[in-house]
């Protein structure tokens, strides 16, 4: 018989980060409150997360990073919101942005998941981020207590 592993359901006691770009802040907090309620929906205390602030989208990797690398961390969310714009900023935020976030988790061995949306415009941003519906920090939250518990039963 094949083992499988599954990590659904509710969060374990571990404490997370939650790593937030200040700017477009008018999708950020969105994300963020759908992110933690869905925390709490999971299981998850208040006391257990440790929210940061930061600049903009390039800065959360290295936040990410460095709250990856505390011991009483067992992982991290990461929400920001990249609006394409009339120049090529667009895609060198995003890419890096991403690619950062992927080595924060792998040099971590810890999740650090990607929540920040890349949109064309605002209109679809604001679409990812309702309060009742699709809401990409809620999704965020969901992956990371699914992959730390499946992470934890490897």
């Amino acid at each position: 018989m094949i083992k499988k592993i599954e990590g659904k359901g509710k969060s374990p006691r571990k404490n997370f980060g939650i790593v937030v770009s200040r700017f477009n802040d008018f999708i950020t907090e969105k994300l963020l409150d759908g992110c933690l309620k869905e925390l709490a929906r999971l299981g998850v205390k208040k006391n257990q997360i440790t929210v940061v602030w930061v600049p903009g989208a390039f800065e959360i990797p290295l936040t990410a990073l460095k709250l990856a690398k505390k011991k009483t961390v067992s992982g991290v969310i990461c929400l920001g919101a990249v609006i394409r714009g009339d120049t090529f900023h667009f895609e060198l935020v995003a890419e890096n942005c991403a690619a950062g976030i992927r080595e924060a988790s792998l040099i971590t061995g810890k999740p650090v998941v990607l929540g920040v949306i890349t949109t064309d415009t605002i209109n679809q941003a604001y679409a990812r981020s309702k309060d009742n519906g699709d809401n990409k920090g809620k999704e965020a939250a969901c992956a990371l207590v699914e992959m730390v518990n499946v992470l934890s039963k490897i």
